[in-house]
């Protein structure tokens, strides 16, 4: 793999990561080695998509956990009323 190659992934790890200095760092290399902005931009919006759907799929773990855990503390209430949770 070659040193273009490797910033883009890099600045597309460093958007996903919430990391603002590894973003600095790597765009400055990425141009360095040649890198035009079109391209460093097409890596940001990868990692954008990336951290968009790992964020979401975080936060539909984190909603049905919490729909566990309602359920089972709610256990004692009648099968009509429910949880309130879709998820389960």
């Amino acid at each position: 793999m070659d040193t273009q190659m490797k910033e883009l992934i890099a600045i597309g790890a460093s958007v996903t990561a919430n990391c603002v200095l590894c973003l600095r760092h790597h765009i400055i290399q990425a141009k360095k080695a040649g890198i035009d902005d079109d391209h460093i931009q097409e890596a940001v919006e990868v990692g954008r998509m990336v951290r968009k759907d790992a964020a979401a799929s975080w936060d539909e773990e984190a909603d049905a956990l919490l729909c566990l855990e309602s359920a089972i503390g709610d256990a004692q209430e009648s099968a009509d009323e429910g949880s309130g949770c879709k998820n389960i």
